[in-house]
């Protein structure tokens, strides 16, 4: 019965999203043309949500893009060397410690993400790295090694974690991380360093960080009342190779980015994502990564939660964080690439039936707060597949499946309503355009003018990209949790 009832919660959102995707056909089927009507009303509705929702997508990514804009000006270690107030302790006494799992990466790859750490704006003699490689990999290890030839007399501490690969994991990077979060504990306490002094930063092989980004979290650490009890997320942007990828994936890495900061103007909706900073004892005593998940991120977020409940936090990081969007071998390997990793983070809706099994197990969590986090959860797994289809095919359904109804006055006119909601909707599209303008990095200057220019046309692509590189995918997962078809983890190809 136990195994019968965690199959039921795994099969449970994919479910859901079948039966809300044929929703706009089966209910008029079975209820005929009041059920067309339903279904017209209901599209009608989530149309003119979704107008409100563009607004205030654009409102937040303008707003967070103002704050980094901000906080990237100011030199934060300057202000950690300013007299701390009597309420914080000093920032200048915590390390830093970047922990790097990686597998095939190409040498040059980790050697931008280890240079950007060292050319920091930080003391070096509180920077200290770890890289995870396989026991088995033995290239990597010749790429950690010169690695450390190369940046070790630059940093306090140059770590080679060898993953054994223990019986019972599943291969990827939680796996990884419970390795290395394990055996960084157990160095760094052998050497005499205090846990809640370091915060490690959980960082991909491609991600660079800001100059500023340890002397920002430095300076809000030491002045946080719940410092031992939150995560600190950064801004990622995918603009490290964003001019050598092909068009869907450069349409799908500014997507990613400016959804992202949208959710960092939600405090409340904020999850650790990808690459994310907290102590290292936070991290022993939530029991580290999971070693047997691929969401590692999503699913670090709800161990904290359901360890630390109310206390917890995930608070934003009002700098960017710099990775590589999917570039591969060649294009259609590009684009499976952006496929497989759209998909792996889709994947994170097993974390629906974890948050369920557990739900009723923490009295001490207020139930108030332990249902609206799960409703952000569920919500935004059901509403990436379901909303894209609703938006663009919910008013077509019900006068194609129902004659009654498509002569009515409504049926007759559903088409026009909706066409120009939709309209509205994708015109927000323009302002989107306008800040990743402000974001990205120059053109190269080989690209002729016309090139240059017609690269922001690519934009107004977005809605099919993205039932294509986004919407598959995330289908797809939510169909093998249904089926049980469980996903194996792919390493995102580097070139």
């Amino acid at each position: 019965m136990r195994q019968f009832g965690a199959r039921l919660f795994e099969a449970a959102p994919g479910l859901v999203t079948w039966v809300l995707l044929g929703a706009p056909a089966w209910i008029p089927i079975i209820f005929h043309s009041s059920g067309a009507l339903f279904v017209a009303v209901v599209v009608l509705l989530f149309d003119t949500y979704w107008v409100v929702r563009a607004v205030s997508v654009v409102t937040g990514v303008y707003g967070t893009m103002l704050r980094m804009r901000r906080d990237m000006r100011k030199d934060w270690l300057a202000l950690c060397r300013e007299q701390a107030p009597a309420t914080a302790v000093d920032p200048l006494r915590y390390y830093h410690l970047s922990v790097v799992p990686t597998y095939t990466e190409p040498y040059h790859v980790l050697e931008r993400t280890v240079q950007a750490i060292v050319d920091s704006n930080y003391p070096d003699e509180l920077k200290l790295v770890g890289i995870i490689t396989r026991e088995t990999d033995k290239p990597g290890w010749e790429n950690v090694a010169r690695l450390k030839e190369k940046f070790g007399n630059r940093l306090r501490g140059f770590y080679h974690i060898k993953d054994p690969l223990e019986p019972g994991i599943v291969i990827g990077k939680s796996a990884a991380m419970n390795w290395g979060g394990r055996w960084m504990v157990r160095v760094l306490t052998d050497e005499g360093f205090d846990l809640s002094k370091v915060l490690i930063t959980d960082l991909d092989s491609d991600y660079r960080v800001h100059p500023q980004y340890f002397a920002w979290i430095s300076w809000h650490h030491a002045r946080e009342a719940l410092r031992d009890y939150l995560i600190w997320q950064p801004v990622p942007l995918f603009h490290n190779n964003i001019w050598q990828v092909p068009l869907a994936v450069r349409i799908m890495s500014a997507s990613t980015s400016q959804w992202q900061m949208f959710l960092h103007s939600r405090p409340h909706r904020l999850v650790a994502f990808s690459s994310y900073t907290c102590s290292l004892d936070f991290v022993h005593k939530v029991g580290y990564w999971d070693k047997d998940v691929i969401p590692e991120d999503s699913r670090f977020y709800w161990k904290a939660f359901f360890t630390f409940g109310k206390l917890f936090s995930v608070k934003s990081v009002w700098l960017p964080i710099y990775g590589d969007s999917p570039q591969a071998r060649d294009y259609a390997a590009t684009h499976v690439s952006q496929y497989n990793q759209i998909k792996r983070w889709a994947w994170g809706i097993t974390d629906v039936p974890y948050v369920l099994a557990r739900f009723f197990k923490h009295p001490e969590i207020p139930l108030w707060l332990r249902f609206r986090r799960f409703m952000n959860l569920f919500l935004n797994h059901l509403n990436w597949i379901f909303l894209p289809v609703l938006l663009l095919f919910g008013a077509s359904v019900p006068i194609w499946v129902s004659t009654d109804f498509s002569l009515t006055d409504l049926g007759q006119t559903l088409w026009g309503i909706s066409g120009v909601l939709l309209g509205v909707t994708l015109s927000t599209v323009l302002f989107f355009l306008y800040f990743e303008i402000r974001m990205l990095p120059p053109k190269p200057v080989s690209w002729p003018f016309w090139k240059k220019g017609g690269i922001y046309l690519e934009y107004l692509l977005y809605p099919i990209v993205g039932l294509v590189m986004s919407v598959l995918p995330a289908l797809e997962a939510h169909t093998r949790l249904l089926l049980g078809r469980y996903l194996e983890y792919r390493v995102t190809e580097k070139v």
